[in-house]
């Protein structure tokens, strides 16, 4: 009942005014193809996903793994909508398109922008709402850099030079175990991990079966597996979510709790959640780390709102100020937008853009991203089925819409 009261609480607060609110449609680009006749079916288990389960799949992922519920607030933070809708222009490819426009062009489930504690613009496609939860992908890694500093600041982790295996004895003697968790923030190790999307023999999907078959090895056995070191920490970016597992058992042994427990008593509820997420598990019931948070758009763009505000939200200090300005700033060369990779650098745990001032990202595969610039306090958020789950050459557009965005609004 407390709960049930408090929504309608946020609700009465965060009333559309005017043409504010958010809008929903039933259709989105090539909506047959990804099932609407069927109503957006969940579909079984699968990878890579048929396209037809690719919208019921990454909106309802609880239904298809078991979760630990991450616990929303008893009483929402307010977030209030503009008294008329975010109009904007971008130019993609030698033309003009609108907000509408990038809408009828790209498969967003949703796409909200806010500024400061205001919703700008929110809209869902494929008949998804503003109740429906949306699986982060890969954005799920920033929660875990977040909650390592987090820890690091209650002095649960003593130092981010120590090596994993101090909170993980069993990787003990690997070379997992002996990396610093710095140098595992950075995407850094030096253990050589192949990280493809569509190569089935890849490192990535080995460890995934390992992880979610009945009866594979825990965790830490699965890590230990990867165990040949190609050159020192820190000395090279290389994108691996096995260095983000290492980092979920890092966190979990050092506050002794699950980190579905730890992100919901550290950041969800401290930043006024408005609605539960859930966070897969994997086969022997321990939170995937480098994956699969679900929530709904408006709190992910809450996560992108207190980062926006330099870990402060809601009238709290999440984020230790300190540790969110280091992780979303350049400390070694390979670290930068260009040398990274061609276009983005790498903090800690989080994506560095090549932007005149300080910009950062959370991303996941298939299109998921908050885009986050500080100095505006500005967001956007989208959730979205691409069929690559990366280097589709239509996600450029989305940087063009968001370099626009921050042109227009960031002063």
């Amino acid at each position: 009942m407390i709960r049930a009261l408090s929504f309608a609480i946020f609700f009465a607060l965060a009333a559309p005014a005017c043409a504010g609110g958010p809008v929903f449609s039933p259709s989105g680009p090539d909506a047959a193809a990804y099932g609407a006749a069927e109503g957006y079916p969940v579909g079984k288990r699968a990878w890579p996903l048929p396209q037809a389960s690719m919208v019921g799949s990454f909106s309802h992922f609880d239904r298809k793994y078991p979760v630990h519920t991450v616990a929303r607030a008893d009483v929402p933070s307010p977030l209030r909508y503009a008294d008329t809708e975010l109009e904007l222009t971008y130019e993609y490819n030698g033309a003009t398109y609108s907000l509408a426009d990038y809408l009828a062009r790209n498969p967003a489930t949703g796409l909200l922008i806010a500024q400061g504690d205001t919703i700008l613009y929110e809209h869902y496609q494929y008949a998804r709402t503003d109740r429906d939860t949306f699986l982060s992908q890969s954005m799920a890694k920033t929660l875990v850099g977040l909650m390592v500093g987090i820890a690091l600041h209650e002095g649960a982790i003593r130092s981010l030079d120590q090596p994993a295996a101090d909170y993980v004895p069993d990787l003990a003697g690997t070379e997992y175990g002996k990396t610093p968790i710095r140098a595992l923030l950075h995407m850094a190790s030096g253990v050589a991990y192949n990280e493809d999307y569509e190569l089935a023999t890849a490192d990535n999907r080995i460890l995934n079966r390992m992880l979610f078959t009945p009866g594979g090895p825990p965790a830490a056995r699965a890590v230990a597996r990867f165990n040949t070191r190609e050159v020192p920490p820190d000395t090279r970016f290389r994108y691996a979510g096995i260095e983000t597992e290492v980092l979920g058992l890092v966190v979990s042994a050092a506050v002794k709790m699950p980190l579905a427990a730890y992100l919901q008593s550290r950041i969800w509820q401290p930043m006024g959640a408005e609605a539960d997420a859930a966070w897969t598990l994997d086969a022997n019931g321990q939170e995937v780390a480098p994956c699969c948070v679900s929530a709904v758009l408006r709190d992910w763009a809450r996560v992108g709102l207190m980062l926006a505000h330099d870990g402060e939200w809601n009238g709290q200090r999440i984020v230790p100020a300190d540790y969110l300005l280091a992780a979303t700033t350049v400390e070694f060369p390979f670290q930068k937008p260009g040398v990274a990779t061609r276009l983005t650098g790498y903090g800690d745990q989080i994506w560095l853009l090549p932007a005149p001032r300080r910009e950062f990202a959370l991303l996941g595969i298939h299109g998921q991203v908050v885009a986050v610039d500080p100095a505006a306090h500005l967001v956007a958020a989208t959730t979205a089925v691409r069929l690559k789950p990366s280097k589709d050459p239509s996600a450029a557009e989305f940087w063009a819409l968001w370099r626009a965005l921050a042109v227009r609004l960031g002063g």
